[in-house]
């Protein structure tokens, strides 16, 4: 016998996971957009690299809200409209744009601290005047889209790369005031590189993150923090099952993770009872909510040829 949970499997649960937070992405998205432009203008015109690395940085938050929606969208229609090729809809693009926000975070840190380095030596002239301004005015942005996107980033990858897009803008703009501070107050120019670089530098291991949980999804690791070991031994312990195999555990997005096992039981073994005690303890002590199992009457040795 095999079976799903005992739940609708329309699935359509699953999009509710980014698009229930797409409103205030769109807000984000206006906000940062916006802005953009400003401090791109006052960054060129002020020669302040600490100004431009942050819209640099505020550049792939754009870019990524925009794959983020573009996700988000895709998997609504899925949901409601899925082809016959693609049985578990377009869920993965969410985490496809995860790992996209995290190579354009990479490569915004990369040049930071490359133009940082060329900067330290001849350092040029810089208005501190309204760099000061547009970092007083990037602050209170990113403080509006960071409390805007801080619940979403509980629940959805997409939405945490967003949300950590933002956090890093914030921080970074902090670090411009500072920086305008230091060279009203003393001429010292070079500030301005040290925080550039400070950005950069802050920026990496959260893009290193990011990047790391959206590859453990994509390759179809066992949740983190989730034992398999575990899994397999509470499904053995179930009344009337004498042996669990082929079992495999996998993320297809966020807020779905998912299970595939096959349950040997005993002779006079009611299945459908053993069936749903292994659904209700998986939801109930592993929180996974989609189940599909094979529940079969001893031990079928075609499972025993399966290599991988």
């Amino acid at each position: 016998m095999s079976a799903g949970h005992g739940h609708d499997h329309s699935h359509g649960h699953l999009a509710r996971a980014g698009a229930r937070h797409a409103g205030r992405l769109r807000i984000s998205l206006a906000l940062i957009v916006g802005f953009l432009v400003v401090q791109v203008v006052v960054g060129i015109t002020s020669h302040s690299l600490a100004l431009l690395s942050d819209a640099g940085h505020m550049a792939t938050d754009a870019l990524g809200m925009g794959m983020a929606l573009a996700a988000i969208s895709a998997a609504n229609r899925a949901a409601t409209r899925q082809a016959d090729h693609r049985t578990f809809g377009l869920y993965r693009l969410e985490i496809l744009a995860a790992l996209m926000n995290a190579v354009l975070l990479f490569a915004v840190a990369a040049y930071v601290l490359i133009e940082a380095a060329t900067r330290w030596s001849e350092p040029p002239h810089i208005a501190s005047a309204p760099v000061l301004v547009v970092g007083t005015i990037g602050l209170l942005v990113n403080v509006v889209c960071f409390l805007l996107l801080r619940e979403g980033a509980q629940d959805s990858m997409n939405m945490r790369g967003a949300y950590l897009e933002v956090l890093s803008d914030l921080i970074g703009s902090v670090g411009v005031i500072v920086g305008a501070i230091v060279m009203a107050a003393t001429g010292w120019s070079r500030v301005d590189s040290i925080v550039g670089a400070a950005i950069g530098l802050f920026i990496l291991p959260r893009a290193f993150r990011l990047g790391r949980d959206a590859i453990r999804v994509l390759v179809q690791a066992a949740p983190s923090g989730l034992s398999v070991a575990e899994v397999q031994q509470a499904l053995g312990e179930l009344d009337g099952v004498a042996d669990v195999h082929d079992l495999h555990v996998w993320t297809l997005t966020s807020e779905m993770d998912v299970l595939t096992a096959h349950i040997a039981v005993t002779e006079g073994t009611s299945t459908q009872a053993v069936l749903e005690a292994a659904q209700q303890m998986l939801v109930e002590r592993f929180e996974l909510q989609h189940s599909t199992l094979q529940v079969e009457v001893g031990d079928d040795e075609r499972c025993h040829d399966l290599h991988w």
